[in-house]
């Protein structure tokens, strides 16, 4: 079945052969989140692949989480096979009702609210969802990066029935998360695999009040999360160098994919991990790039933006220029 536009997401190589059959290869995918510079894999035992995931490996894991992310007792935290499964979960476990998403954002969560029979409003601005059941938002958003304060946040909580935040790229600003503070009704998803650049490790968490994490655990079933990605999981996020060193140079790497990024258009908007681009020549822009080899994220219904991810290493930096200079 084909995704509706609006649902399109950014990783699919496929789709950029498709569209441009005489590109050189390798493609360079810039069209995603994902820090380009992986976590080192550690060794991994053969009996992580050979036997069930162990009830101690994944209390392992939550407890790591739980200082990663500086949980407060008595809040709840479950593991699931990416934050994906728990977006489209989520809804099915909450009665019907109003559900408001602070938009524009990432697609997937009014469509899964959607899809559950809730009837599902976009916002604009959070006075909007003035009480609705339940309101959605992520922050920093994607992918425009817009940032809401967690004593907001705060705020918000007390004027819907659910607040429901999207932390996936909260990992390099540590101060926006609203974990450490975490209002009453108020569940946070926290997404791994983007910071760490293990997005087909799949591996996320949802975080809030201990009835509602139970409640996803108990749907999730039985051993939810592959052994592997347990030992990677508390492996990487017990590992505070590796993420601060992350953290400086893909801020450096933002600053100098910007410096590029001037040359076509206005920088509107990112993260550490992508930057959004204005400019009335979006689709020639995409065009010209994709024939260089060099995949970007489009957005249908928004025909002047274009998200560019991080190059990963020096001869993609090099590519994109070169597209850049020659455009």
């Amino acid at each position: 079945m084909n995704e509706p536009e609006s649902l399109w997401h950014g990783g699919d190589l496929g789709e950029a052969r498709r569209l441009f059959p005489g590109a050189p290869e390798p493609f360079i995918d810039l069209s995603t989140g994902i820090n380009p510079v992986p976590y080192p894999l550690p060794f991994l035992p053969a009996t992580l692949w050979q036997r069930l995931p162990a009830a101690a490996d994944e209390e392992a894991l939550l407890a790591t989480a739980r200082d990663a992310y500086r949980i407060p007792e008595p809040a709840g935290i479950v593991a699931a096979p990416g934050t994906q499964i728990l977006i489209d979960l989520l809804p099915r476990l909450m009665p019907g009702g109003t559900t408001a998403v602070l938009g524009p954002t990432y697609g997937e969560h009014a469509a899964a609210w959607a899809r559950a029979g809730h009837a599902v409003r976009d916002v604009a601005t959070t006075a909007e969802a003035q009480g609705a059941d339940v309101l959605v938002l992520v922050n920093p958003n994607n992918p425009d990066g817009r940032i809401l304060p967690p004593e907001d946040l705060a705020a918000l909580a007390g004027r819907v029935g659910l607040l429901v935040v999207d932390e996936a790229f909260a990992d390099f600003t540590p101060g926006v998360s609203v974990i450490p503070t975490l209002p009453s009704a108020t569940l946070v998803l926290r997404s791994f695999g983007k910071t760490y650049g293990l997005a087909g490790l799949r591996l996320g968490f949802a975080v809030g009040a201990k009835a509602l994490t139970d409640r996803l655990a108990s749907a999730l079933g039985r051993w939810p999360v592959a052994g592997p990605a347990l030992a990677v999981g508390t492996m990487a996020l017990a590992d505070s160098a590796w993420l601060a060193a992350a953290s400086r140079d893909r801020a450096a790497d933002a600053a100098r994919l910007d410096a590029l990024l001037a040359r076509i258009g206005t920088i509107v908007g990112g993260t550490a991990l992508y930057r959004l681009v204005e400019t009335n020549e979006a689709p020639a822009w995409f065009s010209r790039l994709g024939a260089a080899g060099i995949y970007v994220r489009r957005f249908a219904g928004r025909p002047h933006l274009l998200r560019f991810g991080l190059p990963g290493d020096e001869e993609a930096w090099r590519r994109l220029a070169a597209a850049l200079v020659g455009g």
